[in-house]
């Protein structure tokens, strides 16, 4: 992550500003260029996509996963591109930046959101938790497959760990599932996946067979 030194910008600045090459957010008011992932991360989200397409496909909702959409606070300048981002198109029509700006800003157009950790994990567990539930989005993955939160989040020694936000009466409830603990989802509550399986998707044969320290 690779903060842009420039002036303060305001969200419609910053969306007339962003360029169609690279991957963007505004943190109050401040551009940041987000680092590329690297491909453990993206196969867990594309892990993640798959298995939650397939389960929206299945019960008929109009639901679907944008390629490049941006979440926007509505308190102040920041705006966030989710690694998996699942949008209720029948509510798209009451957003008033997706036509121009592919952003939503209403809970209920957004009924699940993932983040798979990378290095800068401070952005998933603080300010993107205290964000999204101001938004209102009901469901907020937090995918740790390498344990680099910390400690105060995921426990003491740090392993991987799926954080799960349930927006509770306008507030955040956190539910945490590790190794073979299965998933237990809100939004899917059919869907049968362990903690395990998603993690595996981001590691080697090797390091699945516990031959490289993934910690």
């Amino acid at each position: 992550m690779i903060q842009i030194a420039t002036k303060t910008l305001t969200f419609e600045e910053f969306a007339e500003w962003k360029p169609e090459n690279g991957h963007y957010e505004l943190h109050n008011g401040e551009i940041v260029e987000m680092s590329q992932p690297l491909g453990k991360h993206e196969t867990v989200v594309g892990f993640a996509a798959r298995k939650l397409t397939a389960q929206f496909d299945r019960l008929n909702l109009p639901y679907f996963i944008p390629k490049e959409a941006l979440v926007k606070s509505s308190e102040n300048e920041s705006a966030y591109s989710p690694d998996v981002l699942i949008l209720n198109e029948t509510n798209l029509a009451s957003e008033p930046l997706w036509e121009k700006f592919s952003t939503v800003t209403q809970g209920t157009s957004i009924p699940l959101v993932v983040e798979v950790v990378s290095t800068n994990w401070q952005d998933d567990y603080i300010k993107k938790v205290g964000e999204y539930e101001l938004i209102g989005i009901s469901e907020y993955w937090i995918v740790d497959y390498l344990g680099l939160g910390g400690r105060r989040f995921i426990g003491n020694p740090k392993q991987p760990t799926i954080s799960i936000y349930r927006l509770i009466d306008g507030e955040y409830e956190v539910s945490q599932f590790r190794g073979d603990d299965r998933i237990e989802l809100p939004t899917f509550p059919e869907l049968n996946l362990t903690a395990q399986q998603i993690f595996q998707a981001g590691l080697s044969a090797d390091e699945i067979a516990g031959n490289i320290d993934i910690g």
